[in-house]
């Protein structure tokens, strides 16, 4: 598939001025679509991406030869701060577009729990409108419908209106998403099965009719994988016959005091019941089943292992009294295991907030396991790691999932800063190479306001690790002296950053305020680190330790030049795991053993240092130095995972010094 030349329409184009590498985005994005196709767009941070993107897909949408219908554009993106640059773009567009042709219209929405005030999980129901009379209701929501199809409004703002006037906001988007030309949401109302089949026919969007524009494209494998983990213990079976004897009293109370015969839903439930005492018996297949699974991994002196999907389902068959020689027998009694447990109401005030319901929990991984019991392309793996037995499941392919979405589009736009190289991408998600263009984008900001030193004297190499600790801390120590402003160093892991960081803190090397990401942290506590750079920035600024692959490295937008240095440490390659076994194993028969190493392993490690290094470069004027302690970086096979850039290496902690001191001297 070519690439347009020449001249474009920037007719849909939200700035007066268009930058060279914007109008080539444009260009390839508009021949690309039109004729259905793919633009795989590697495209650096400061592009200007989302303009150039939308550009092209809503010019696609109108010029689109393959219907006489337009096509909807949906944009997805992971994190609310893209939600209003999107819509911020859009309206744009709008006070750019010439008299005549329609105003672009575009819904914003996401989770229910994000915009519905309280959810009612025993009804689906939610609070939102109170006792509003059914009139009154309707009248209310037609009045925000239009007020959401007048103007693009940011998802905030329908949040906010919807709680004054007493109205739903996430029903009401919804009714409203089907006659607007662009829906913004997460990846989630796209690439999770379920999720998808709820909500796009409800807001009646047909897939085959929808260009689908993606942010951030480098998470998409991992957010498909991520819809398919589930994770339970032997302890879950319990709880969750605790959940099914509670939801059957309430069921028999209820219709004893209607004197009414057992309703199916009664019998279901004494039947699940039952298959669930079977299942905890000291003496069942299943319990078994895990004393064995722990001798076992003891045995082989590894921390977690591989098992077969199959596997579990026939000894939750024969725990259940189930014919695991009667396939369809076998298979049926299963599947009606997972309906009722589905079917298993809790009250939210009787758990704990933020819980699971246990039955969904153990439905949900049983009906993958279902789903997927004679594909290699998941993996169940047994660990202890918690000091409980427990099973995950992971999806090592997203393409099973992603290749038949793409297949059934009108085309897409994939973009990311760190999208490479997209070709790699392109066969991970099982997009066709013959209907795909795959474009690596160049910057057009100065390259010597952001040079990166790559130190090759210090490794996070398990076997050299030791005796790289002393210099790392003098190439950190190095940076952080000499910088004027704000530093953030990022640990290739967070025993790495416990052990820089205690070393820091007790050498006491600065005057620099110290503060440090810790696991699962809110996104409260993110913010408030975040307002901390700005507060210290003229105060002497601030030394920020984080995680690469981390929120601090990959989910927060610095912008403001707040960022003046960034230290990366090492490369964060997956350690050893039967997951990661797994991963290497089927990607080895899917491509081949070089393409397996890369995939599963290097490039990902590398792409999270270019994450990492983008996160201060956010405009054309912005300044930061990037120092890269990791000698790896600078082998061939290593260097070829990245993008040309400006290399300079260092050999010692006194040449960061120096070039660190020069550059902030310029």
């Amino acid at each position: 598939m070519g690439t347009a030349d020449g001249d474009i329409s920037t007719i849909f184009f939200a700035h007066e001025s268009v930058r060279e590498s914007q109008k080539e985005m444009i260009a390839d994005g508009i021949s690309v679509l039109s004729e259905g196709g793919f633009l795989l767009a590697a495209a650096p941070t400061g592009i200007g991406k989302t303009a150039a993107a939308l550009a092209s897909a809503i010019q696609a949408s109108f010029d689109n030869n393959l219907s006489t219908e337009r096509a909807k554009i949906i944009f997805m993106t992971g994190r609310q701060s893209q939600h209003r640059i999107v819509v911020d773009t859009v309206r744009q567009i709008n006070t750019m577009i010439p008299e005549g042709i329609p105003k672009i219209t575009l819904v914003d929405i996401i989770g229910r729990e994000g915009m519905c005030e309280h959810v009612d999980t025993s009804t689906g129901k939610c609070t939102c409108e109170g006792k509003i009379v059914e009139e009154s209701r309707k009248a209310r929501r037609s009045d925000l419908r239009k007020k959401l199809l007048e103007s693009p409004r940011h998802v905030d703002w329908s949040i906010k209106y919807g709680r004054t006037r007493k109205i739903c906001s996430w029903a009401t988007a919804r009714s409203t998403a089907g006659h607007a030309d662009i829906l913004v949401c997460d990846y989630n109302h796209v690439f999770v099965e379920k999720i998808q089949q709820s909500s796009l026919p409800v807001m009646g969007i047909d897939l085959k009719n929808t260009i689908l524009i993606i942010d951030e494209a480098h998470n998409l494998p991992d957010r498909i994988r991520s819809g398919l983990e589930r994770r339970i213990t032997a302890k879950v079976f319990q709880r969750a016959l605790f959940d099914v004897q509670e939801y059957k009293e309430k069921l028999e109370d209820s219709e004893r005091k209607l004197d009414i015969p057992p309703s199916e839903r009664l019998i279901d439930a004494i039947s699940l019941e039952g298959h669930l005492k079977s299942i905890i018996d000291a003496n069942s297949s299943i319990t078994r089943w895990f004393r064995e699974k722990v001798t076992e991994n003891e045995i082989s002196k590894g921390d977690d292992m591989r098992l077969e999907a199959n596997e579990f389902l026939d000894v939750i068959s024969e725990s259940i009294g189930a014919d695991i020689e009667d396939a369809g027998g076998h298979i049926s009694r299963i599947t009606e295991m997972i309906s009722s447990l589905m079917s298993v109401i809790i009250d939210e005030e009787d758990s704990e907030e933020g819980e699971d319901n246990d039955c969904t929990r153990l439905a949900e991984m049983l009906e993958i396991c279902l789903d997927y019991k004679d594909s290699p392309a998941l993996s169940l793996v047994f660990d202890e790691i918690l000091e409980e037995p427990r099973l995950t499941s992971h999806l090592l392919d997203p393409s099973v999932v992603s290749g038949p979405i793409f297949g059934n589009c009108r085309g897409s736009i994939l973009m990311s800063g760190t999208l490479f190289p997209p070709e790699m991408y392109s066969e991970i998600l099982g997009i066709s190479r013959g209907s795909s263009v795959c474009k690596i984008y160049s910057s057009d900001f100065p390259i010597g306001n952001r040079p990166v030193l790559i130190a090759s004297d210090v490794t996070s190499k398990y076997t050299e690790r030791e005796g790289s600790i002393p210099l790392i801390g003098e190439h950190v120590r190095a940076v952080i002296e000499n910088t004027r402003g704000n530093v953030a160093i990022f640990a290739p892991s967070y025993s790495m950053l416990e052990r820089v960081h205690s070393d820091f803190e007790k050498l006491g090397w600065s005057s620099k305020r110290i503060i440090k990401e810790e696991q699962r942290m809110s996104k409260t506590r993110v913010e408030g680190m975040i307002s901390t750079l700005y507060e210290q920035r003229e105060m002497g600024g601030v030394v920020l330790f984080g995680v690469l692959n981390g929120k601090l490295s990959e989910g927060v937008d610095y912008s403001d030049n707040i960022l003046n240095a960034v230290v990366c440490i090492g490369l964060p390659l997956p350690p050893p795991s039967a997951r990661q076994d797994a991963l290497l194993e089927y990607f080895t028969k899917k491509f081949d053993r070089n393409r397996a190493w890369k995939y599963a392993s290097l490039q990902p490690a590398v792409n999270s240092i270019l994450q990492a290094l983008g996160r201060p470069i956010r405009k054309k004027e912005d300044r930061a130095i990037i120092v890269l302690l990791e000698k790896r970086l600078l082998e061939r096979r290593v260097g070829d995972c990245m993008p040309r850039m400006m290399k300079m290496q260092t050999s010692k902690p006194s040449r960061t010094a120096e070039r660190v001191k020069t550059f902030f001297e310029l």
